[in-house]
């Protein structure tokens, strides 16, 4: 599967700064200190209903922590999936009576096109599960093998007894445990399970819903969690540097996918930082497809939105914050937007020297847009106040904001 074209990133002067960041396994910040490659895996989106403005800020987040490492000089091996076969999707092909391998492709090239509107910076591997199916049935087949999977009338389940840090990125009780389990695909009450967090790994073949062969397991299809663990570990390995996504796969998905990496390879931790950007609502109430209160990237674009204007309402938020998206988010996306243009159309201006440190500065502290945001808005009023004699500064200011942020002015 392919991702979508990447934008010019602008060289700056100087060398950006390690990134810090909040860490949801212990519960506080860390720096990381990758080495020449940094390896970033970031869930991606079941493509029936794409990109609503919530897996728009997820995106951004994720594409800040790409252009801190990228201006400390580092390459960047960025990893998303793409979870092309799943029980949402197949229930919204058959509500509105269609194909859904098209509706899959549909949303996907949607989604591509919202991200390269957005000038999110695209991954160096766009796996989706069904392409990632021959390297997920020997892993399943390992787990069974080793114990630390079981077969339950035809579908197999990993055992979370298997990997002793199970746990160890949520901290939830099993009680907390249980209820999201059964708010976020799995299904603890069904008789016969060891465990009742213990999530299914292979699906045997269902009447009427697509299947796989998948060799001593019987034709079926892979569990949620899985999918990544197979393609991380492919194309990342283990102790790579941020597993991220949205707070909302916290649990069970990034704690069972955990358990399954660190089980197969005997190594721990899966990653060494796992990173969730919040949760945005609307009208009081988290976006959700469930709910059907979302807002699309690309209703806004084809309103005449500009999408510099969509990433600057977005990074008006602290990334792991939870947020509400409404008119006058936009509207003073909007009005900034209009106000760095003017700033850096004249032809000299306040120094930006000090600038592109405080913005580099913002963005290593746990990516604090908000902050960075501020920085130049101060820059932009000095020079609306009384401009400047740099010739250079205007210039300087655009790259920064386009390098460091995503943002073409």
């Amino acid at each position: 599967m392919h991702a979508w074209p990447a934008s010019e990133v602008p060289a700056l002067p100087g060398k950006g700064r390690d990134l810090r960041i909040h860490d949801t396994a212990t519960g506080g910040p860390v720096t990381l200190d990758p080495g020449p490659v940094a390896r970033i895996y970031v869930c991606g989106i079941t493509p029936y209903d794409a990109t609503h403005i919530g897996h728009a800020a997820t995106y951004n987040a994720f594409d800040l922590v790409q252009r801190v490492w990228l201006d400390t000089k580092r390459q960047v091996h960025y990893v998303q999936n793409v979870t092309d076969v799943d029980d949402p999707l197949l229930e919204r092909a058959a509500r509105d009576d269609v194909d859904w391998v098209a509706l899959a492709e549909q949303e996907t090239a949607l989604f591509r096109e919202d991200m390269t509107a957005l000038r999110m910076l695209p991954p160096r591997h766009y796996i989706g599960a069904v392409e990632a199916i021959p390297g997920i049935v020997p892993l399943v087949e390992r787990l069974r093998d080793s114990g630390a999977a079981y077969e339950l009338e035809g579908d197999v389940y990993f055992s979370v007894e298997a990997d002793p840090h199970f746990g160890g990125v949520s901290h939830l009780d099993a009680a907390a445990m249980r209820l999201l389990s059964a708010e976020r695909g799995g299904d603890p009450d069904r008789a016969g399970k060891k465990n009742p967090l213990d999530p299914m790994l292979w699906m045997a073949a269902r009447e009427g819903e697509p299947n796989w062969d998948g060799g001593s397991l019987g034709r079926g299809r892979p569990g949620w969690h899985i999918e990544c663990v197979a393609i991380a570990l492919e194309h990342l390995g283990m102790g790579f540097d941020v597993q991220g996504g949205g707070s909302d796969l916290v649990f069970p998905h990034h704690e069972m996918g955990a358990s399954h990496a660190q089980a197969l390879t005997g190594e721990f931790p899966m990653a060494k930082a796992y990173v969730h950007a919040g949760m945005v609502a609307l009208d009081g109430e988290k976006m959700s497809k469930s709910r059907g209160n979302l807002v699309f990237v690309s209703a806004l674009r084809r309103d005449g939105v500009d999408p510099a204007a969509i990433r600057l309402a977005l990074l008006a938020h602290h990334y792991r914050a939870d947020w509400e998206w409404t008119d006058q988010v936009l509207r003073d996306a909007v009005a900034r937007l209009e106000r760095w243009r003017a700033a850096v159309s004249r032809p000299d201006g306040p120094s930006a020297e000090t600038l592109v440190e405080e913005i580099r500065a913002a963005l290593a502290n746990d990516l604090d847009a908000p902050a960075a945001l501020a920085a130049v808005d101060r820059w932009a009023a000095l020079q609306e106040e009384r401009g400047g004699t740099d010739e250079g500064a205007p210039g300087v200011v655009s790259r920064a904001v386009d390098a460091l942020m995503g943002v073409a002015l």
